[in-house]
């Protein structure tokens, strides 16, 4: 049985924070029903509405196919628990690092995905990093960023580099890491990691195949992206993030509590 002592009260709270508490809640438990949890070592991080500054992460220790939106633990910029329910030592700082930084560069970013997948660290460890082999990856055609591993993100100078390397992109490879993506919602954010893990995957089998790959025209690689993005304008994300939610709805989810 859960410990309902961390139970937060919707009415003392705005009714935009805790939409975003239920939004967030139910991408952690996505990424579970996903499986791309490392169990308890990713995170996953939104702007809280009308409070700049400051962040929502999950409460460490919380396995991700558990996580309520009374779970998540406001921070500010420095990782510092801001959240009076909770003690200085309830959020992973050293995970917050990559995602302060991001939203500290980005104010278009409101939502930061960060994984170590089996197929997402794989391409991440290939000289080439992602292939455009597949329509999935085509979305990201030159439009994907890379950062070189620096080790365990503990270094606060780590954060210039990092977002340097971003640019303006909402989607990065981690080189020897995993994967990072963003977005200007949480819909959307889900929908880069979504397409990101999938293009991973591919490519994974693909080159387990042993067979000459395939690769696209250029200009058809770019047609790909630029409709990708037109879809992505046209709200499709919206759709596929109401059609997600399904998927944990199951006997009353309790992700809302």
């Amino acid at each position: 049985m859960r410990d309902t002592a961390y139970n937060i009260d919707p009415s003392r709270i705005s009714a935009q924070e805790w939409q975003a508490r239920c939004d967030l809640a139910a991408l952690y438990r996505l990424i579970a029903h996903f499986r791309w949890t490392d169990h308890i070592d990713t995170h996953i991080s939104a702007r809280v509405p009308g409070e700049p500054g400051h962040y929502l992460i999950n409460r460490y220790g919380v396995l991700f196919h558990e996580m309520r939106a009374s779970d998540l633990v406001k921070v500010d910029h420095a990782g510092d628990v801001i959240d009076p329910r909770f003690g200085p030592d309830s959020v992973n700082r050293a995970g917050f690092n990559i995602h302060s930084a991001v939203h500290a560069a980005r104010p278009d970013v409101a939502c930061v995905i960060h994984t170590h997948t089996a197929a997402g660290i794989a391409v991440s460890a290939q000289e080439d990093g992602l292939l455009p082999i597949s329509q999935h990856a085509l979305k990201f055609y030159n439009r994907l960023s890379y950062h070189d591993y620096e080790g365990i993100a503990l270094d606060p100078d780590e954060r210039s580099r990092l977002v340097r390397d971003l640019g303006t992109n909402m989607a990065m490879i981690l080189r020897n890491h995993g994967l990072l993506a963003a977005g200007g919602c949480i819909a959307e954010a889900f929908n880069q990691i979504y397409f990101l893990e999938r293009a991973c995957q591919a490519q994974v089998h693909a080159l387990a195949g042993g067979r000459q790959l395939r690769y696209p025209p250029q200009a058809v690689c770019e047609r790909v992206a630029v409709q990708e993005e037109e879809a992505l304008a046209g709200g499709l994300h919206l759709l596929a993030w109401e059609s997600a939610l399904r998927l944990i709805a199951e006997g009353e989810a309790d992700y809302r509590s």
